[in-house]
């Protein structure tokens, strides 16, 4: 790790190299409203006049400016002198763990590549461009998300923040790095587990070479407990490896097997959970058996880095705050996390779906196939050993006006993609019959007996309507509002405003004490609990988030109650639990 940076921690957990140089901190920087600066010669060696901290967004204090008005376009220029030893029969690799929107790279002048995505990792081989001593990396990100044609999850479309709409995060918002990789050197990885026959498949891209040697060796607890070697070809390989231990990944206990993939003269270390994921009667099933998903939902802001957590301790702190409160994993919502807090719920047994952010961008257009499908390809590339990852949620709160052809589209990619893990097409809305594993629905009702009610048909194997008033004008047989779902995947949402605060935004009338704050929290949860034909509850929300007050957490992460109480809550045994 390096020091005296921000965010020195390697970002990578998942595909760890000893070469590597962390380039948070400061950079140049510019401000460009009106789109010209490569006209101006920012790309070249026109003079910043600025400076920002990376990788914080601009909008943030933590970045050193704070400006949170709508700029559609900013600059970033470091100067360094690479290792000596990086040279001769290398390559050096530029990854950007996010940046937002639309992204474009030049190295001493000279343009590299562009990237499109403002939530997903990205890589550019910079070897060729490199001089000896000093080299200029200047990057330039485009981002107007008022446009309604790219993911924006929960940034503001306005000037200020409002509802359930935050602060925007504009340009780099995760770590910026360099690699040094041999010639031939791993490129991917996606690992297959098999807990019936106790194995793992690692399918392995190659980047460069041919017939190049490829072995893995797994460990347990610094045992070996399997290897495997091989030879890839048109830079693929395909290994098969029998494990002579098996340790289940379970809720609560991530089991870890460590991972040294080798491929000629490039070494990595990686690590893989044995676990197996299943839909039965739209019941998640963890290794063949129920597993009652009570979840959280996590937005990922923090007051003083937006996107991004201060430090990697307070990244990992909100998994801690999450589980002391009987919750057992989260839906990580229109937001894509980093891979160092996945990698910390991998470690701790927490469940998560994984989402993007599609709020804002307009569902109905056709821009959206080049906007959303090769991004959330990207997504699942680069998360698909997580497995802390127990399904893919792409898309929240889609209306009767979704591009049809499009979601069909996104299901056929996501379930050939990996068709190891669960899937919901649309969450709490409008769902298609044939896209979906799980149908869900969020419900905000406050009063826990009328929402039990609610409830209540399900039980008897009935379909209830969930936001009719989205298909009054719609009688396409295939989006359902009366549906036999088994997930409320948002419902709580209740008000506690702390007493520093005169005001916020939550769902219905904020409680008046905290007695009535408990027997909603209780009564709400307990309807969803017992009932005897669900499988999953989402509590709104986490933390706090701006305006938004209805967290169990204030915004600066102080617990409003004793996290006691709702761990006391949550941990009864749900209905589909009993023996």
């Amino acid at each position: 790790m390096q020091h005296n940076i921000p965010r020195a921690e390697y970002p990578r957990p998942q595909l760890v190299r000893n070469a590597w140089l962390n380039l948070n901190g400061t950079w140049e920087y510019m401000t460009d409203r009106g789109n010209s600066g490569e006209m101006r010669g920012f790309a070249g060696g026109a003079e910043f006049t600025e400076q920002i901290t990376v990788p914080f967004c601009r909008e943030s204090v933590l970045s050193g400016i704070g400006d949170t008005d709508f700029c559609n376009c900013v600059w970033y220029r470091k100067k360094l002198t690479l290792p000596a030893d990086w040279q001769g029969g290398k390559r050096v690799l530029l990854h950007i763990g996010a940046c937002d929107y639309k992204t474009d790279v030049w190295v001493n002048g000279k343009w590299i590549d562009y990237h499109i995505g403002g939530y997903v990792a990205f890589t550019m081989d910079i070897t060729k461009a490199l001089v000896e001593g000093e080299n200029a990396i200047t990057i330039r990100a485009i981002d107007d998300l008022r446009t309604g044609n790219q993911p924006a999850g929960k940034q503001s479309p306005r000037y200020e923040s409002f509802g359930c709409f935050y602060t925007r995060t504009t340009g780099i918002w995760q770590t910026v790095w360099l690699e040094c990789v041999p010639e031939i050197y791993l490129q991917s990885a996606r690992y297959f587990t098999d807990i019936d026959d106790c194995t793992l498949t690692a399918e392995l891209h190659v980047k460069g070479g041919e017939d190049t040697p490829v072995s893995l060796v797994a460990s347990y607890e610094g045992k070996v407990v399997g290897t495997a070697k091989g030879t890839a070809h048109g830079g693929k390989c395909t290994l098969r490896m029998a494990l002579d231990e098996l340790h289940l990944w379970e809720v609560g206990n991530g089991r870890l097997y460590d991972l040294e993939i080798t491929c000629g003269d490039d070494v990595t270390k990686s690590y893989f959970g044995m676990r197996c994921v299943e839909c039965r009667k739209g019941m998640m099933y963890l290794n063949h058996k129920p597993v009652f998903q009570r979840l959280v939902l996590d937005q990922g802001f923090y007051p003083d880095g937006i996107y991004t957590a201060p430090t990697v301790e307070e990244l990992y702190a909100d998994v801690d705050r999450s589980m002391a409160m009987g919750f057992n994993g989260a839906r990580l919502h229109q937001k894509v996390f980093e891979p160092l807090f996945l990698s910390y719920c991998d470690k701790k047994g927490y469940i998560v779906w994984g989402e993007h952010a599609n709020w804002v961008q307009d569902s109905s257009r056709t821009e959206i196939f080049e906007n959303f499908l090769p991004e959330w390809q990207e997504i699942m590339e680069r998360d698909f050993n997580h497995p802390a990852i127990i399904g893919w949620c792409p898309i929240n709160e889609s209306t009767p006006n979704q591009n049809r052809l499009f979601m069909k589209s996104l299901a056929a990619l996501t379930r050939g993609y990996d068709p190891t893990r669960l899937y919901i097409d649309a969450s709490g809305w409008v769902h298609q019959d044939e896209l979906t594993d799980i149908f869900d629905l969020h419900d905000y009702e406050q009063n826990p007996e009328e929402f039990a009610k609610h409830l209540a048909p399900l039980a008897n194997g009935e379909g209830i309507e969930v936001h009719a008033h989205l298909l009054r004008h719609n009688h396409d047989e295939k989006l359902h509002c009366v549906c036999n779902c088994t997930f409320v995947s948002e419902y709580g949402g209740t008000q506690w405003v702390d007493a520093e605060k005169n005001a916020g935004w939550g769902y219905g009338q904020a409680p008046i004490d905290e007695q009535e704050f408990k027997y909603r929290f209780k009564g709400l949860s307990e309807a969803i609990l017992f009932h005897p034909n669900m499988g999953g509850l989402c509590y709104t929300q986490l933390t706090d988030v701006e305006q938004e007050v209805n967290g169990l957490y204030t915004y600066d992460r102080r617990a409003k109650f004793p996290p006691e109480f709702f761990r006391s809550v949550l941990t009864q045994k749900a209905a589909i639990e009993q023996e």
